[in-house]
């Protein structure tokens, strides 16, 4: 049994503390949040004992084998982007294992800092974007791992968020569907600067067309403006979908829905309980944690230099939307970037 501890105690980290419900291989031990409100609040909700002010203390004291580190990627009341040295004192600390809470990362400068920890890092560090592990994701993306709808020809993703806000879902959702393959090159569109100077700096809108490296090409749509809309909710971020087309037929995975078309069984769908199906992927997305620590064959889907190539391929978006140009990826993003956009938009 895994000892856990979580780093905030936020409404987000409220959803990764309930699915420990479907967690067998470990428990929450312990909490920190310089918030004390917050803090004592979920740790009698939750029935933890062991709750810290400093990370650093509760690190040295409670040996987590597992860090969820649940906190905006930038700190309260500033503009100081914290997900860098929040992974960096979990590495320090020689955490084993720890879920970050996406995005990743948010600009060039902390993309960059973060790639070269994971360079050098020892900890398991995995990204919670928990749509992968969706049990009816799961189960339209072993169809078409078994063939069902035949080769896959394109494949068509979008949210109606921003793209730094939802981005790492749907382009985590496309991996999760070719294997994990890397994308290679991307030609993009930006438009919208509200949201470039937010805690999240963004454009509000982008699209753009990708080629990955098994040779599929894909197209990917974030904001209100172009994004499809994925279910009846005004919600915006309700509206996530993955559109995967083969040459025998398709499967559509959304928010609140889901369709499948194969040839043994014709056309099938349904309605999906998004709230049902969450607390269950992130309880599969921790346990997939503990498995990793168990067998090191057994890497996480997610695990973090997969997601950085995706993230990096969102800067990659950007970059060519600046420059109106294909961008080969990898690619070394400028530092400044988000300065670029606001110029160029």
């Amino acid at each position: 049994m895994y000892k856990s501890a979580m780093l905030g105690c936020g409404g987000r980290a409220r959803a990764h503390a309930d699915a420990y419900r479907f967690v067998n291989g470990g428990k929450l031990a312990a909490i920190c949040d310089m918030n004390t409100e917050l803090l004592h609040a979920f740790g009698d909700d939750f029935g933890i004992s062991a709750r810290y002010t400093e990370l650093d203390e509760m690190l040295e004291k409670e040996k987590p084998d597992v860090l969820h580190i649940v906190t905006a990627p930038v700190l309260r009341g500033s503009n100081e982007r914290i997900r860098y040295p929040l992974m960096k004192q979990a590495s320090d600390h020689g955490v084993p294992a720890a879920i970050v809470e996406k995005p990743i990362a948010v600009e060039s400068e902390d993309w960059k800092q973060i790639s070269g920890l994971s360079k050098e890092t020892k900890t398991k560090f995995v990204v919670n974007t928990q749509l992968n592990f969706h049990p009816q994701n799961f189960e339209l993306k072993r169809d078409v791992a078994d063939g069902r709808i035949g080769d896959i020809k394109f494949i068509d993703a979008s949210a109606r968020s921003t793209p730094v806000d939802q981005g790492p879902h749907v382009l985590q959702l496309v991996s999760s569907y070719i294997d994990n393959s890397r994308p290679v090159r991307v030609l993009g569109q930006i438009s919208g600067r509200e949201q470039l100077d937010s805690a999240q700096p963004s454009p509000q809108y982008a699209a753009a067309r990708v080629q990955y490296e098994n040779g599929l090409h894909v197209s990917v749509a974030f904001g209100t403006a172009i994004a499809p809309t994925a279910s009846d909710d005004a919600t915006v971020y309700f509206h996530k979908r993955v559109f995967v087309v083969g040459t025998k037929g398709f499967v559509h995975w959304r928010f609140s829905s889901w369709e499948r078309a194969t040839p043994e069984n014709g056309y099938e769908g349904g309605p999906l309980n998004y709230g049902q199906q969450d607390v269950v992927a992130q309880g599969n997305l921790t346990e997939a944690v503990f498995n990793w620590l168990d067998d090191e064959s057994k890497v996480h889907p997610t695990h973090l230099e997969q997601s950085l190539a995706e993230f990096n391929l969102l800067l990659g978006i950007y970059y060519s939307g600046i420059t109106n140009e294909v961008i080969e990826l990898p690619f070394e993003p400028p530092d400044g970037l988000m300065d670029s956009l606001r110029a160029k938009l």
